[in-house]
């Protein structure tokens, strides 16, 4: 008798379509989990290179978190240290000097300049070219504004134009100097500082200053050294790592999930297929360890391969996802993907973990029970149900239906956490499952095909018959459509509603943009000026953190320029309940913002500024649609002082004409306008796409591999058949309508599993159901019909051809 060594090896060279149905399995599986294995590290991992900061060895800045760790989100803009700081940074013992670092936009007939204070020089290296550096009142220009030393300009400022005498020219194009405390003063965002830049006494290195920083400094202020120094000057990098751990971490945890649960799956399919083979080694003298061995062994033989064979496309897979991220700007230009052994080796790992598993459960009964019973299972299908899967798969469809109720109960983030582990949860009961709900739908569907002929017939007896074999097809068809449906039906289902209520929410007549994100502070009187106009109020736009479910969630917000009757000209925010009155101190929010937080008319909620600043503004008003226009309403001043630039970004405007308009900046109507905001939630549909597209191909890629193996298994039955009478032709198309029966049930299930997670996450979300595109839908569901029918019948074909040949 072989050793188990020898019997492994004999399988991978008898049963090829089985090994090579597993080897393509757990080559997916690892391409999934290397993909997501390699950006989680690269979010872990992503520097920027300090380019501002390059000469300051120690950089002390906010940290760009709000909350407690445990419900922190990334603050919106960026978080600032108070100016009092400096003065206890440049005490520390060993610091040469401590500079006070801020950056802020200043508006110019030319431009809009970038303004810094003239201490920063000193780490930066920018040198004079004529005259001296800038006194109380006077600024430092680049050659090219046209204003010579000595001269007069007149700057545009957040609080508004002011006159000030040039005292010298320096070479970098685009930018004005102030001295130190006026630039501190006229920020936008006085008695506070961006961060603060320490040069060291001679001797003094990094690690020691950066500990005695950190001593005297403590909480209120982290300490940047090395590559670290670039997350100061791009607080973008923050959400950068935010959004590749979410992908890599989140969405990752999810598809490592799938691709190991159906790559088990087909492990388990082509053991349990082999269940005749080892009844007959039970029944020649082949113990069950012998049995159990040889499982381990194949695979030994074939996972370490597969998994590092799909390691490959999985970084050609995260190099093109990094890509993506980069051109679309969730990335900053110079981070680069990490690719390390870890997430390889992981990945490995886990492949080789998943198939040993499968294997040993697969062949567990079979190694395990007497020699006749086995021989005697092996020829017809086990009927009855498994006595651990079972009440494990009852127990996760009963925890799905009540998630069900739960979410359609729920409002908001707590519908949306809800519905999630709907799906989940249903697609474990399909799986654990599977061979009953495979016989139910086989007796279900085989109905109709009995007045299809004698091929129909015989395939729904087939269906009924063969359930497990049904059941490993149809698990990753549902797979493939539950989860697509639900990533791209979500955000078809946002974007209606959202462009539902701008259509019905805008009704100025022009909206004004500058063209580098700026107006100056007198637009809106300029704009109330203008002939036939009848309204008009300037926006601020930009995002706070609100807590709700016990996480801080961002949200979009507005501050406005102008009192809430010109507001409510432009803008039906369609106010639910309270009233509209836009005083300092008091805000309006949107009714499922207001619902999530757990406030109402009246109350006082607690969020944090853009910078991170925590406030306690009163609830005025609540409206419905926040999702179109804004969730958060403030009167401009409670925002100014919070973010990078205190300008206004938008003017909004009744009647008047464009040509009138055009001075203030560039003039959209309200279709331009409605178009440009629907560019901003490309990224989230972009992502969203993807993940459908790396979920649902890889579903879909593992239905039709099992499709394949299953039918290629079955040449002796299909022989049979042919010896049997039946025309080569009517066993195929036996073979279709197999494969039209578990189409048609895994789209049937895996709608189902979608529909029972959309409807309360877009009710939550939106307060509608579901928007679902027939066109997209269709071709969901057709692609579905295609790949599974291809799948069988080629392989059927090929079978009956060599069985021919043979004869």
């Amino acid at each position: 008798m072989l050793a188990p060594n020898g019997l492994a090896r004999a399988a991978l060279r008898f049963r090829p379509a089985a090994c090579v149905g597993t080897f393509v399995a757990l080559v997916l599986a690892a391409t999934i989990v290397s993909a997501c294995g390699i950006l989680l590290e690269t979010g872990v991992r992503a520097t920027v290179p300090p380019e501002r900061y390059a000469h300051a060895p120690a950089v002390a800045a906010a940290g760009q978190r709000a909350g407690n760790p445990e419900e922190g989100g990334v603050v919106p803009d960026r978080a600032r240290l108070k100016d009092s700081l400096v003065a206890k940074a440049a005490a520390v013992p060993g610091v040469r000097a401590a500079i006070p670092d801020v950056t802020f936009p200043v508006l110019t007939p030319e431009g809009t300049l970038t303004a810094h204070g003239w201490g920063s020089t000193a780490f930066t290296g920018e040198r004079l070219t004529s005259g001296r550096a800038p006194g109380p009142g006077e600024v430092v220009l680049a050659p090219g504004t046209s204003r010579p030393a000595g001269d007069t300009v007149t700057l545009t400022l957040p609080d508004g134009p002011r006159t000030y005498r040039v005292s010298g020219t320096a070479a970098a194009q685009g930018t004005v100097w102030f001295s130190d405390a006026e630039a501190v003063r006229v920020s936008g965002h006085p008695h506070r500082v961006d961060a603060i830049a320490v040069l060291p006494a001679p001797g003094v290195g990094t690690a020691a200053l950066s500990s005695r920083l950190a001593h005297a400094l403590g909480d209120r202020a982290e300490i940047h050294t090395g590559d670290d120094r670039g997350t100061v000057e791009d607080p973008a990098l923050t959400e950068a790592r935010e959004v590749l751990t979410g992908i890599g971490g989140s969405f990752g945890g999810v598809a490592t999930m799938v691709a190991v649960f159906t790559a088990a799956g087909t492990v388990a399919l082509a053991i349990g297929r082999r269940a005749r083979e080892f009844a007959l080694l039970r029944a020649i003298g082949t113990t069950p360890r012998q049995i159990r061995r040889t499982v381990a062994t194949e695979a030994l033989l074939v996972a370490p391969v597969a998994g590092a064979l799909g390691c490959l496309p999985g970084m050609a897979l995260a190099a093109w996802w990094f890509g993506q991220l980069k051109d679309k700007g969730a990335v900053p230009e110079p981070v680069d993907l990490a690719v390390s052994w870890i997430p390889l080796t992981v990945t490995t790992g886990t492949v080789l973990a998943t198939a040993l598993l499968a294997g040993y459960m697969a062949a567990h009964r079979s190694s395990r029970i007497k020699p006749g019973q086995a021989l005697s299972e092996a020829s017809v299908e086990r009927l009855r149900p498994g006595w651990i899967r079972t009440p494990l798969g009852v127990a996760a469809a009963v925890g799905g239906f009540v998630c069900a109720g739960l979410a359609a109960s729920e409002t908001g983030e707590d519908a949306v956490n809800a519905a999630l582990g709907v799906v989940m949860l249903f697609m474990l009961a399909v799986a654990l499952l599977g061979p009953l709900i495979a016989r139910a739908c086989a007796s279900l569907l085989g109905l109709p095909l009995r007045g299809a002929g004698a091929p129909a017939v015989l395939a729904a007896a087939n269906s009924r018959t063969n359930a497990r074999r049904l059941a490993s097809a149809i698990t990753p068809i549902v797979l493939a459509m539950a989860f697509s449906s639900v990533l791209v039906f979500l955000h078809t289902s946002e974007d209606r509603a959202t462009a539902q209520q701008q259509r019905s929410g805008i009704v100025a007549d022009h909206v004004v943009t500058a063209d580098g994100g700026a107006l100056p502070p007198d637009a809106v009187r300029r704009a109330g000026r203008t002939p036939e106009v009848t309204a008009a109020v300037g926006l601020l736009r930009t995002s706070v953190l609100v807590r709700a479910s016990g996480a801080l969630t961002p949200v979009s917000a507005q501050g406005v320029t102008g009192s809430a009757r010109d507001l409510a000209a432009v803008q039906d925010l369609d106010v639910e309940k309270g009233r509209l009155s836009l005083k300092p101190g008091e805000i309006a929010l949107d009714a499922s913002v207001a619902e999530n937080a757990g406030v109402g008319v009246g109350d006082r909620i607690r969020l944090h500024l853009p910078d991170g600043t925590r406030a306690t503004p009163l609830v005025a008003a609540t409206y419905g649609r926040g999702m179109g226009l804004s969730q958060v309403t403030f009167h401009r001043t409670d925002l100014a002082r919070h973010v990078s630039s205190s300008f206004d970004t938008e003017l909004w405007v009744k009647g008047g004409t464009a040509k009138a308009l055009a001075p203030l900046g560039r003039v959209m109507d309200r279709a331009d306008h409605t178009t440009a905001q629907s560019l901003d939630r490309e990224l989230n549909a972009w992502a969203n796409t993807v993940m459908a597209a790396v979920l649902g191909g890889f579903a879909a890629v593992a239905a039709v591999n099992t499709l394949v193996m299953t039918v290629l298994d079955r040449r002796g039955e299909l022989g049979t058949l042919r010896l049997l009478g039946s025309t080569r032709r009517q066993v195929l198309r036996m073979v279709r309508w197999e494969a039209l029966l578990v189409a048609v049930a895994g789209i049937a299930l895996g709608t189902a599993i979608a529909l029972a997670t959309l409807v309360p996450m877009t009710r939550g979300l939106t307060g509608q159901g579901p928007y679902i595109p027939p066109l997209v839908y269709g071709s969901f569901a057709a692609a579905v019909l295609v790949l599974g029918t291809a799948a069988a019948t080629l392989p059927a074909r090929a079978a009956l051809r060599g069985e021919t040949l043979e004869r």
